[in-house]
Formats: structure tokens, C-alpha cells, sequence
């Protein structure tokens, strides 16, 4: 089977599908594993795809993702063009695991596909009792302040991965009463909530630039925020945080034994 993948998150489920070697094509922000995407045709970034080169390839699966804002332009070109094309969309950890499991049907290794999601949901479950040992019973989980983009202020929202992955690791979005995966905030949003830990987790080409200093630079954010005054700003990696695919579980790994060290530093 010929695949092409138009998202990091989806290049991401192949690999986690062990299939590779059925990679003909990759959009030009996928990047993991190296060894594989440096040896495929680029494609364009995600919302400037060349739908030419994409049906040049002569793919019997496009994989696309909505998780991407826009890519849907990109998703109606395929259909006009008669492409063999999915679209999927997660906003969960469980939503993720349904999407490799379809990936796996669509590429005919279902049960491939099934072991996969029985190992992520086992590490899930490792990393939640793991943390629950260490905060010991009854332990509140620290509120977050998570970061997507500096300017305007962009946090996810309840219907947002990341959720589960804090819950996972022993905290709480501030902004999960937001009906919606994201959103613009204020500087006096963010006040309001003051959370216990903040993470910074810039997308596309400002991931280069993130930096600690800028957040405490922000005029009012020492004064007003604990977080920065006690100097509890973390910087994250995107590929385990902005990319829906296996390894999210990572990210809560990572997650986890950050806030575990707040914990500890806060007496909780």
C-alpha cells in the first residue's frame, strides 16, 4: 500500500504501525522518525500542500488531519480530485487511539493497530499510578497555565488533548472550562486563574525562540503571578505536546515528573 502523509502526528502513526516502508510521501513539517522522512518527498508545509505532486504519487491513503486549523481546504482539494483520502480529527487521548486503530483497519493490520493502543494505554496507566504513589491519597492536582503561541495569548481549551495528558500527570488545565481545543486569552485571564505551574509550548517556527525570560519580562506577569515569581515556567518539547499521535504518552511522561518536582517544592 502506497501512504502519504500530510501531518507530523500521522507520520507518526505509521511509524507507531510499524509500516514505513509504505511511506511515499511526507509533508514537509514531519520530521520523526529521521531515518525514514529525510528519504521521502516533501510535499509542502500542511496548509500549502501540492496536491500535484500528491496525486503524482498515485497514494492508495492520504492521511490528513483536521487537527491542523485550515487543513480543510487541503481535505476538499483531495476529494476533487478523487484521492483515497481520511481526515482525522482528535481532541483526546481516546480519540487518538480510535485514529491509530482506523489508520491500522485502513492499512489492513488491525491487530497491529490493537497492540499498539493496548501498549500506549498501559504506559497511560503506569504514569497515572506512578503519580498518585508519589502525591499520595487525596492530592489536589496543581493547576496549569499552558502556552500555544505569545502574542495574542493562545491556551488550550477543554477540548483538548492535553487535557488527559495533565490528568495523567497530576494537574488541571485553568482554561479546561473553555468549550472549545483553543483560544485567545488575556494577560488578565491568566491573572485571574494564577496557576501553579506554567508551560510554554510554542508551535511552528517560534518553538526557536521560546525562552523563560520572556514570559517574566511580561509587564505585570512577576507581580501578579506566583508561577513566575518562584520561577516555575517550563519550556516543552511540540513533538510531545502539539502533535496527536502515540506519542502524546510521552509528553505525559515528561509532564509528570515535572509537576511531581513542583509538587514536591510546593509541600503538596
Amino acid at each position: 500500500m502506497r501512504l502519504v502523509s500530510l501531518a507530523p502526528s500521522n507520520t507518526e502513526i505509521v511509524h507507531a504501525l510499524g509500516l514505513d516502508d509504505w511511506l511515499v510521501g511526507v509533508d514537509d513539517w514531519s520530521d520523526y522518525p529521521p531515518e525514514t522522512v529525510e528519504l521521502l518527498p516533501r510535499l509542502g508545509p500542511e496548509l500549502q500542500i501540492d496536491l500535484d505532486k500528491v496525486e503524482a504519487l498515485k497514494p492508495d491513503l492520504v492521511l490528513a488531519s483536521l487537527s491542523v486549523p485550515g487543513m480543510e481546504r487541503v481535505v476538499e482539494g483531495l476529494a476533487a480530485r478523487g484521492l483515497p483520502h481520511v481526515a482525522l480529527n482528535p481532541l483526546s487521548l481516546e480519540d487518538v487511539y480510535a485514529d491509530i486503530l482506523q489508520v491500522g483497519r485502513l492499512a489492513g493490520v488491525p491487530d497491529r493497530a490493537q497492540a499498539v493502543v493496548e501498549d500506549l494505554r498501559a504506559r497511560a496507566q503506569e504514569i497515572r499510578a506512578s503519580v498518585e504513589e508519589a502525591a499520595g491519597p487525596g492530592a489536589r492536582p496543581l493547576d496549569v497555565y499552558l502556552e500555544w503561541w505569545p502574542k495574542p495569548l493562545i491556551t488550550p481549551g477543554r477540548r483538548s488533548w492535553v487535557n488527559d495528558q495533565l490528568d495523567l500527570a497530576g494537574g488541571r488545565n485553568v482554561f479546561a472550562d473553555i468549550d472549545a481545543p483553543s483560544r485567545p486569552v488575556s494577560d488578565d485571564d491568566v491573572f485571574a486563574r494564577d496557576p501553579d505551574v506554567i508551560l510554554l509550548c510554542w508551535q511552528g517556527s517560534l518553538e526557536k525562540v521560546m525562552d523563560a525570560g520572556r514570559v517574566r519580562s511580561r509587564p505585570g506577569w512577576a507581580e501578579r503571578l506566583r508561577a513566575v515569581r518562584e520561577d516555575r515556567i517550563f519550556v516543552l518539547p511540540e513533538e510531545l505536546f502539539g502533535r496527536p499521535g502515540p506519542r502524546l504518552i510521552e509528553g505525559a511522561a515528561l509532564l509528570a515528573r515535572i509537576l511531581s518536582g513542583e509538587r514536591r517544592s510546593l509541600g503538596r
